[in-house]
């Protein structure tokens, strides 16, 4: 009987930006050898693992075998027929130290006949009624036609882990219109006050969002008329539910999965007593909203590895919890001639702080020989955690700081352009007032104003309280934001906003480049009409890397003085003492943005 050990994750993703639809078929490499490298667990073959699900059952050895389970795609760099990239249809791997893997076989010889030629994505892998099912999505099974349209939800069952399996030849969860019916999980609602016994399956993405729904007792079938709404649309996918103190806590992923280096997917968590929720965040903002909850488990951390998401979790035998998820290597980030992102699997250790969930205590993915998971009955548990320190502003440095109070106004206007007299200025309230511009700042779309100043010369803080008064209602106000940007020019820049996005807000921190895939972004935390936005750059001091780490809040204290900035992704670029720290206010009409300070100061150390 193996241990409850359960994920699920999906390959289908949207930038924020635009909502395109990011089609992509990747899986997990086959090894021989592995390395483990700082907590984070890879083989030496291993480059793409997105939707890892992973399992323990005991073998007839007396091991413990931990089965994995990915989307669909190349195995490797040089899993190719006449120079063309593979694409098995999900892959199993099996190890017994979590660390060296071996390829055992593809779940399927060839794809069920209900899915058509659907792309067979995100693995769920369960164990109960004395077998083994495997949930999946068929991400094409209906037409695409139709905005939010395709997608299904099947499953097959084995008697063993490492299959053969048997498809049930049907949609466990059928497709609907106006929905993404991606990343299925099935848990069991066994925890908690008032548990049912009962099996539930969510899935879902970005378009029409994530979604439950009663499981039947043979796992085969769902429950449409059960189905209830678990986050907003147009903000999360990839569901995985972990159990801990009392709460279920729900795991979903947001932003852009695939976009190459610049990729910005990341882990958010909402807490809840019930299964069924409703997820509130750390801030008691739920999921459900417009200016949707969700507090950052992992991001992006400024080394090599961006875009973490999707992912499942385990505890070893240690008493150790780890988080199984995907990442990008920016430095190698694309299959030559496949024209899509690699993801690499990852292990860390995840752990708890305050009741919430953060990886590798806030220091998110590794880098570095660290401790290994205990594989095994017997094996010792040598990790110990550390909890990363927030960057907090140091010095003021009064030159470049402005309460817009009307007692000094320095700002100039990048590339000359001045926007419409009438449409900015100082108020009598002490701020400054700055209407949303028809204009953007967007790869080749560069007509938005941005008011500039110059950085420090060294490593600095800077931090805005930015007014924008855009209703949680619902309703499309695409792209209207504002909020500040380290900019040195219009193809090279640092951004952390306010944004409507459809009928969501959220806080986007964005990164654009001249090249590759131009511009990326990732999510901090939710916004209100008033948020308060930091940025904080620092330098490598051996690699001369530039480091930009984002912060959000809308919290105060008894003084009116922010706290509990949340803690967000951190880019790399280039932009040298010759950037500027800049506002915008910009991608939309019918509103009017207020700044009401900038301080810059330097960063603690």
């Amino acid at each position: 009987m193996p241990p409850p050990l359960t994920s699920s994750c999906s390959i289908l993703r949207s930038t924020v930006r635009s909502l395109l639809i990011v089609f992509i078929s990747i899986a997990l490499a086959a090894i021989a050898h592995g390395y483990p490298i700082a907590g984070t667990y890879k083989g030496s073959a291993i480059q793409n693992g997105p939707d890892p699900s992973i399992i323990a059952v005991t073998g007839t050895d007396g091991l413990t075998h931990w089965y994995m389970y990915c989307t669909s795609g190349p195995i490797s760099e040089t899993d190719r027929t006449n120079g063309t990239l593979n694409s098995h249809l999900m892959l199993i791997y099996q190890s017994t130290d979590l660390i060296n893997w071996t390829y055992v076989s593809d779940v399927f010889t060839k794809r069920p006949k209900w899915v058509g030629s659907s792309n067979l994505w995100a693995p769920d892998i369960q164990f109960f009624n004395g077998k083994y099912y495997l949930y999946y999505t068929a991400a094409n099974a209906g037409s695409h036609g139709t905005k939010g349209s395709g997608g299904a939800i099947g499953v097959a069952t084995s008697s063993s882990p490492a299959g053969p399996w048997t498809d049930s030849g049907a949609a466990v969860v059928e497709l609907q219109m106006n929905r993404w019916v991606y990343d299925s999980h099935v848990v069991l609602d066994d925890y908690g006050p008032a548990p049912s016994g009962l099996r539930y399956i969510f899935y879902g993405s970005f378009v029409g969002g994530i979604h439950a729904r009663k499981l039947s007792a043979d796992g085969l079938h769902s429950d449409k008329t059960s189905d209830v709404a678990i986050t907003t649309s147009e903000r999360y996918e990839a569901s995985y539910i972990r159990k801990h103190g009392g709460s279920y806590y729900l795991f979903s992923s947001a932003a852009n999965c695939c976009n190459d280096d610049l990729t910005g997917y990341s882990i958010f968590v909402g807490r809840s007593a019930t299964l069924l929720g409703p997820y509130t965040d750390r801030e008691g903002i739920s999921l459900l909203d417009s200016r949707a909850g969700g507090s950052p488990a992992i991001s992006m951390n400024g080394n090599r590895w961006v875009g973490p998401g999707h992912n499942a979790a385990l505890t070893d035998y240690a008493g150790q919890e780890w988080l199984v998820y995907a990442a990008v290597n920016r430095v190698d980030s694309f299959f030559v001639g496949g024209n899509f992102t690699k993801r690499t699997p990852m292990f860390d250790p995840l752990d708890w702080n305050n009741g919430w969930p953060t990886v590798r205590g806030g220091f998110w993915a590794s880098e570095i020989v660290t401790d290994r998971p205990a594989a095994q009955p017997g094996q010792p548990n040598t990790y110990v955690t550390s909890y990363v320190v927030p960057d907090s502003p140091g010095v003021l440095i009064p030159e470049l700081s402005d309460e817009f109070d009307g007692s000094k106004f320095t700002w100039t206007w990048a590339a000359g352009r001045v926007p419409a007299t009438g449409t900015y200025g100082l108020t009598l309230n002490g701020t400054f007032s700055f209407t949303v511009q028809n204009a953007d700042l967007f790869k080749d779309r560069n007509d938005a104003s941005v008011l500039i100043e110059p950085v420090p010369a060294s490593d600095y803080l800077v931090e805005a309280r930015v007014y924008l008064p855009i209703a949680g209602d619902f309703t499309n106000h695409n792209y209207a934001q504002a909020g500040i940007v380290i900019y040195r020019d219009d193809n090279n820049y640092i951004k952390l906003v306010h944004v409507a996005i459809n009928g969501t807000r959220q806080t986007e921190y964005a990164k654009e480049t001249p090249t590759g895939q131009r511009y990326g972004n990732t999510i901090i935390g939710p916004p209100a009409d008033w948020t308060y936005l930091r940025i904080a750059k620092r330098t490598n001091q051996s690699t001369g890397e530039e480091t930009y780490t984002g912060y959000t809040t809308t919290q105060t204290d008894v003084n009116g003085q922010p706290v509990n900035w949340i803690h967000g992704g951190t880019w790399t670029h280039s932009l040298g003492t010759t950037a500027k720290i800049g506002l915008v206010s910009m991608s939309g009409t019918g509103y009017t943005a207020e700044f009401d300070y900038v301080r810059v100061s330097t960063v603690q150390p």
